[in-house]
């Protein structure tokens, strides 16, 4: 097939770019403006005759009509957003326009294409959900005031989500993921799996590992490889057509039992600190955990990846990029 990947520079398209190139060979698109994502991510694909970079952002709808068209796309996988925390809080103008504006477009452009796509949404859209354990996929929505700037995030991939259900209703092929929380290699410590990428630089130079209010609020991690393994199954899937699936791993560990299992498995001599969150009007919510039942019955995807082992092996690399 052809496809395209948007964010395919990333931390997570990266790593959806080589399983396509490598074990399904396909001839593979990628659309990425490297605000966030890095050229090197795909540097050993550069040469080879199924692969094509293009540089641009998602906005630019010129780009993606001759994007869509020279390429003939006929499945579409839609990664590229503003993302992680320090990237959305220091423009939120530009997050709101690239991922609510940019899906328009892509949308627009696979429809008019007759082009399947999987549109990649997050956790963030559940809001607080604070007594919601685990996350269903039709489950509410909490969010709190506009004037929390941390919800801006939540509700431009909702709206994304919105879009994504119009252009269904009009013919498109369409399913949504919503990942919970990955991690692996590549991450960008600075940008999306920070936590994880963070707590393993600082245990790696000895310094504390800084934990945002008490440490109990409970998160979910899944390795980058299943998560793939999901976004996967999302654009091949009969049965994923029209639905909504969280890609995630259930099992949950508090923030500060993470710090402390990464001291532990950094064999370093950190300690962990304590600290208020540097963004003010910023609200962390206690708990959230994704139930895999629904991708497990419509598309059989489970993660196979426990978190101490994924680390372990994380670890062992001694790289994110």
């Amino acid at each position: 097939m052809n496809i395209l990947v948007t964010g395919g520079a990333g931390f997570i398209g990266s790593h959806l770019v080589d399983r396509l190139m490598v074990q399904e060979k396909h001839v593979v698109t990628v659309v990425d403006d490297l605000s966030t994502g890095a050229q090197n991510n795909l540097a050993h694909w550069q040469h080879h005759p199924n692969f094509r970079f293009v540089y641009g952002s998602i906005t630019d709808k010129y780009l993606l009509r001759s994007v869509f068209c020279d390429g003939d796309i006929e499945l579409v996988y839609h990664l590229a957003a503003v993302v992680g925390v320090r990237h959305v809080l220091c423009n939120i103008r530009r997050m709101l326009s690239t991922n609510i504006r940019g899906t328009e477009l892509v949308l627009y452009h696979a429809i008019c294409t007759n082009a399947r796509v999987v549109f990649v949404s997050s956790s963030e859209v559940y809001g607080k959900a604070q007594d919601v354990v685990p996350l269903q996929e039709d489950h509410d929505r909490l969010l709190g005031p506009t004037t929390v700037p941390r919800w801006a995030y939540s509700a431009s991939k909702a709206v994304g989500e919105y879009m994504v259900h119009s252009y269904r209703d009009d013919g498109l092929s369409a399913t949504i993921i919503r990942y919970f929380n990955v991690y692996g290699t590549r991450m960008d410590p600075r940008g999306y799996g920070s936590v994880v990428a963070k707590f393993i630089t600082q245990a790696q130079a000895n310094e504390p590992l800084t934990v945002y209010g008490d440490g109990k609020q409970r998160r979910c991690f899944i390795n980058v490889k299943d998560a793939v393994n999901g976004t996967l199954l999302a654009g091949t899937s009969k049965r994923a057509i029209g639905e909504t699936f969280n890609i995630g791993n259930p099992a949950s560990i508090s923030i500060a039992d993470l710090a402390a299992l990464i001291i532990t498995l950094c064999k370093s001599g950190s300690t962990i600190q304590y600290i208020d969150p540097p963004y003010t009007n910023f609200e962390e919510p206690r708990h959230r955990m994704p139930s895999m039942l629904h991708a497990w019955d419509l598309m059989k995807f489970q993660p196979r990846i426990a978190l101490t082992p994924g680390l372990t092996a994380l670890i062992q690399k001694d790289r994110f990029r």
